[in-house]
């Protein structure tokens, strides 16, 4: 495949130029991509890695429900062709006319931000007082700041995906955010990220936050489905680094319309004696596939992540979620939980991965699901991989319906039925609500859940 894949890649942007301007080079096909380079500014490092990610996007079988990774999620209603990446120009799309609540909230607390519609940026970010921090477009940021991305995008190169949708992501991208925060900067402005999608529209954005030794952040980023009902896609990617004793508080919502296909490739790299809280949102989309990894790469280092995910009518979120202890003294707790409506489904498959580096290692995960239908269901499969000898490390998982004698406990007292599910499966969030540092993202998060029951 190497040498066939290298001749595909280096013989493609010699294709005749009316075939590479040609619009019928729709989809993600060889001419889609020689049309789609034709039409970048972006240094030549850059370029080449496209290569390589479209190499490997060409080499990589469709997704089967024989494939272990892929035998809870059936994808064979999506239809690649059915989309063409965002084109290469897109640079003055009108604002977002639906900027999200979380989006709505921050600003009013003073933060700082951008926008981006439809693979494209809609509003760069005001001119403010970062403290030398940058909050720029992706694609300008690696014009106008190469050497730093370079350093950090798709960097370790399985963040640029192992899979079909990741090397898709890591070839076509177009536009995205770059958080970049300089060594010892405590940063009080919360950054913000909105990412637009309308109905038929494609977005490969990519976010990458680089947190230098000693900085300290709060970012937020929120997808948002606009109007129209027709089939989206979107296959994106968030990297995270977390230098030696920063800390980030970062939160991620995505609340994409129910048409609309979901994947995500999402990294954190931390190192010595850094902090990480990060928190998950998935409300929305069709359909999701979400791989997500911290890795603790410096002695002394902490995450917690926080996932909040509910699904109504037949939506399908799966979310695999990995903690890898590569170092001493480190500390990763996961806490994720799950509401269930109608014929919806949520899979949630967790690893604890402890190197033999990872001596006093002390890692949690728990996935808890309250299944509000007799139609829906959860599966979740926690794991644990140890190859060091002194850790901690526990795992749980539960599932279950509204317990009926506190539902008769709560009538008893002149309460209705319906308010009390919907007191019970608030208290039933309360827990991973109050591990969410960003008070205004925890709000947003429980107006959504009470507004799905």
């Amino acid at each position: 495949m190497g040498i066939i894949g290298s001749f595909i890649v280096w013989s493609m942007i010699d294709l005749p130029m009316e075939l590479v301007q040609s619009p019928a080079a729709a989809g993600f096909s060889e001419a889609a991509f020689a049309r789609f380079l034709n039409e970048r500014d972006e240094p030549a490092w850059l370029t080449e890695r496209r290569r390589e990610a479209f190499a490997r996007f060409q080499s990589l079988s469709w997704p089967k429900t024989s494939d272990e990774e892929w035998r809870r999620t059936d994808i064979r209603g999506l239809r690649l062709d059915d989309f063409s990446p965002p084109r290469g120009d897109q640079s003055a799309l009108d604002s977002l006319d639906q900027p999200g609540a979380l989006r709505s909230s921050l600003v009013g607390h003073g933060a700082v931000g951008l926008e981006h519609r439809d693979g494209g940026l809609s509003r760069p970010a005001e001119a403010a007082p970062l403290k030398g921090a940058i909050l720029l477009d992706l694609a300008q940021a690696a014009r106008e700041h190469p050497d730093l991305v370079k350093r950090h995008l798709f960097n370790p190169p399985v963040a640029a995906g192992e899979d079909l949708f990741g090397a898709l992501h890591a070839a076509f991208w177009t536009s995205g955010t770059f958080v970049y925060i300089p060594r010892g900067v405590e940063l009080e402005t919360p950054l913000y990220s909105v990412i637009g999608l309308s109905g038929g529209g494609c977005d490969l954005s990519h976010t990458l936050v680089v947190l230098e030794e000693g900085a300290r952040a709060v970012v937020a980023r929120e997808m948002v489905g606009l109007d129209g009902d027709a089939p989206a896609l979107h296959a994106g990617g968030l990297e995270i680094v977390v230098s030696d004793r920063a800390r980030l508080e970062i939160v991620d919502i995505q609340n994409w319309s129910q048409s609309t296909w979901h994947f995500s490739n999402e990294h954190a790299r931390l190192g010595r004696e850094s902090a990480l809280n990060w928190t998950v949102g998935g409300l929305g989309s069709r359909l999701a596939k979400v791989n997500q990894e911290v890795v603790l790469d410096g002695s002394g280092s902490s995450a917690r992540v926080n996932g909040i995910l509910f699904t109504t009518g037949r939506q399908h979120l799966a979310y695999s979620t990995r903690q890898e202890h590569r170092a001493p003294h480190t500390t990763s707790d996961l806490l994720y939980k799950g509401g269930l409506k109608d014929r919806s489904r949520i899979v949630w498959k967790g690893m604890i991965r402890v190197e033999k580096e990872g001596q006093r290692t002390d890692a949690y995960q728990r996935n808890d699901n309250l299944i509000l239908s007799d139609r829906a269901r959860a599966d979740s499969i926690p794991g644990l991989e140890i190859e060091a000898n002194d850790v901690r490390c526990t795992h749980g998982a539960t599932a279950g319906r509204v317990d009926e004698e506190m539902i008769f406990y709560a009538q008893a007292r002149a309460i209705t039925r319906d308010q009390a599910i919907r007191l019970i499966v608030q208290g039933f969030f309360s827990s991973v609500l109050d591990r969410i540092g960003v008070e205004t993202a925890r709000e947003i998060l429980r107006d959504a859940v009470a507004s799905k029951i």
